[in-house]
């Protein structure tokens, strides 16, 4: 038999994955696809019920050792932290951290003051201090594992904006610069850290949108004329996090069928 031209590995099997928002949409894609891999994964999510159904896809596929669940409200410090220490206790380490979780809740400047600052609390405290947080909790079982790898979702909202989602558009901007920071502090460690932004995407927060106005966006803004599936987007997570992607970190990478390059 031939042996392999090449020496770098294309494989996350027997790996160690946490990902949050992992309840449905690009989270669940990606557990599930981490999970075709044979890596082993924490399901991370506020909705019970959504982390119970993802545990159950993945154990019922690859059996109990392959998955656990971890229900936790990530605005907390102290959910942050046992949510990591709950996924270490069932995997026995990490190697890789997937930040995904994500809200969008209505912020205007002219909004009443209270909503707003309600609004713009919890979309920061979601979408951008807990993936601080996380990879804080995080970070002495990332340094003792090889080939350690960090993915952050952001949104092609970080370049681009739509009206009315101030927070949104804000956190989605500071995931790409928690990503830059983070990519030059842990390279010392070799953990690398990269972003991807997600255009238009069949998921929870866009499925209230209208299928007749989710086509005409399409149309008119996205060169490839359609929206994107969940798993397009796990695709570029298991890319960034396997161990022949080394030399990739601090990278943003759009996942959006050419809309920004179009915009």
């Amino acid at each position: 038999m031939t042996s392999r031209l090449t020496a770098l590995s294309r494989s996350i099997g027997g790996r160690r994955a946490l990902v949050t928002g992992a309840g449905s949409g690009m989270g669940r894609a990606t557990a599930r696809l981490f999970a075709d891999e044979r890596a082993r994964v924490a399901v991370v999510d506020v909705e019970a019920e959504a982390v119970a159904a993802v545990v159950d896809e993945i154990r019922d596929a690859y059996g109990a050792d392959a998955a656990v669940g971890v229900v936790a409200d990530l605005r907390e410090l102290a959910e942050v932290n046992r949510a990591v220490e709950d996924a270490v206790g069932f995997l026995g380490g990490l190697d890789i951290v997937v930040n995904n979780a994500g809200i969008s809740l209505v912020t205007t400047m002219a909004q009443d003051e209270g909503a707003f600052e309600a609004a713009w609390a919890t979309t920061l405290a979601v979408n951008l201090t807990a993936y601080a947080r996380i990879v804080r909790a995080a970070l002495p079982h990332l340094q003792a594992a090889p080939a350690a790898r960090v993915v952050n979702i952001a949104s092609t909202e970080a370049v681009v904006a739509t009206p009315g989602i101030a927070a949104y558009s804000a956190s989605k901007a500071g995931v790409t610069g928690l990503t830059r920071s983070l990519a030059m502090e842990l390279s010392r460690a070799g953990i690398t850290v990269n972003c991807i932004c997600p255009g238009p995407v069949h998921t929870g927060m866009t499925a209230p949108i209208p299928d007749e106005a989710k086509h005409t966006y399409a149309q008119r803004r996205v060169p490839l004329r359609r929206y994107g599936d969940p798993e397009e987007v796990a695709h570029m997570v298991l890319n960034l996090c396997l161990p022949s992607s080394g030399f990739v970190t601090g990278a943003t990478i759009p996942v959006d069928g050419g809309l920004l390059v179009k915009h």
